[in-house]
């Protein structure tokens, strides 16, 4: 597949989310699809939801237009998870759907499709050959997945934070495709690049519709699956596995600030929403919302440059670099968790009448 195919394929994506979007934030507010605020919110008035319809129809109508050259077989898979997920996410979005079905049952079903159609880690297989080597990585799949999707899921808090980190990690994801020939990952990455950008346009600050829930899992699935497809050549196993974990830095290391801290206070990390997240924190520093978000996307640019690098590195410069990169997301949620937020408060437990 050439430079010019991965053009098309953004090209079409954007231009159909990006129309799509306007029609679909009516029908969202005709029918009363809407978020409305709330103490755990940061908008004032109510914005229409299914914002993600549009990022699903451009992505799937730039798949189906271009498919050619690319495994027939884990198009099918990516394309069955990505759909469970997104009806799913709608579903919770219009109040239909537990919240907990999405995280075990929804998230790890999506997950199973693409090991059925051939993509799963391969990170325990080439050090214990054999079942056990299969049976850790089949382990390893479903938690990727699961921790990706999910950690996108509760990224969208802030206007065009999750689309706009999504998008960027697409581009890094297409880029280094592109760079190592694997053309699966070139075309959804592009694909995907495309259907964020198209929405981002109308769900910047201030956003005029949200993706919701949907959304959000819908690109967390396919920001999981990139990640497992990616392998840039020249990498050492198992370093190769730090290039998908560097594209997505921001949105791991968010969910694993507000997993701590909510932890620390006696909170299920998943289960209790709030105002703690990374942008909360650098809004009340004084950056405002807009200015949080560009400095997530800045992280997020950032830690993409340098995975693009890592097949250029040493042995010992990678391992340098991983080093430093533990280091500062450390002292960066030790930092992060002093700067103000809003505390949830741990509910007591209900008692029964006497």
């Amino acid at each position: 597949m050439s430079i010019r195919t991965e053009v098309i394929v953004f090209a079409i994506a954007l231009a159909a989310s990006l129309g799509l979007t306007v029609p679909i934030r009516h029908l969202a507010l005709r029918f009363g699809m809407v978020d409305k605020p709330g103490p755990r919110k940061v908008h004032l008035n109510p914005i229409p939801l299914l914002g993600g319809i549009a990022i699903y129809l451009g992505f799937v109508l730039a798949l189906l237009l271009t498919r050619h050259g690319v495994p027939q077989q884990q198009i099918v898979g990516v394309l069955a998870g990505a759909t469970l997920l997104a009806i799913i996410g709608f579903l919770d979005d219009g109040g239909l759907l537990h919240h907990q079905v999405k995280l075990f049952v929804g998230m790890p079903i999506a997950a199973l499709f693409l090991i059925a159609s051939g993509i799963r880690a391969q990170l325990f297989s080439q050090l214990f050959p054999g079942a056990l080597g299969f049976v850790l990585d089949f382990c390893l799949t479903i938690v990727w997945v699961v921790g990706i999707t999910a950690s996108f899921s509760i990224l969208d808090h802030m206007d065009g934070l999750c689309a706009g980190i999504a998008a960027v990690a697409a581009a890094f994801f297409t880029m280094s495709a592109m760079m190592n020939g694997q053309v699966l990952v070139s075309t959804l990455g592009a694909a995907t690049l495309g259907a964020s950008l198209g929405f981002l346009r109308w769900n910047f600050n201030p956003a005029k519709i949200f993706m919701g829930d949907g959304g959000a899992m819908f690109l967390g699935f396919l920001m999981a699956t990139l990640g497992l497809k990616v392998r840039p050549d020249g990498t050492p196993f198992p370093l190769n596995w730090l290039v998908p974990v560097l594209i997505l830095a921001v949105p791991i290391f968010d969910t694993t600030l507000v997993s701590i801290s909510r932890a620390r206070r006696g909170l299920l990390p998943f289960t209790s929403p709030g105002k703690d997240h990374t942008a909360h924190r650098l809004s009340n520093l004084g950056m405002g919302h807009r200015g949080a978000v560009l400095a997530m996307y800045v992280g997020a640019i950032v830690c993409g440059t340098i995975a693009l690098f890592i097949p250029n590195f040493s042995l010992g410069t990678t391992y340098t670099v991983i080093g430093l990169l533990v280091v500062g997301a450390l002292a960066a949620v030790f930092v992060l968790e002093g700067l103000p937020y809003d505390r949830q408060v741990k509910l007591p437990k209900p008692t029964s009448a006497s």
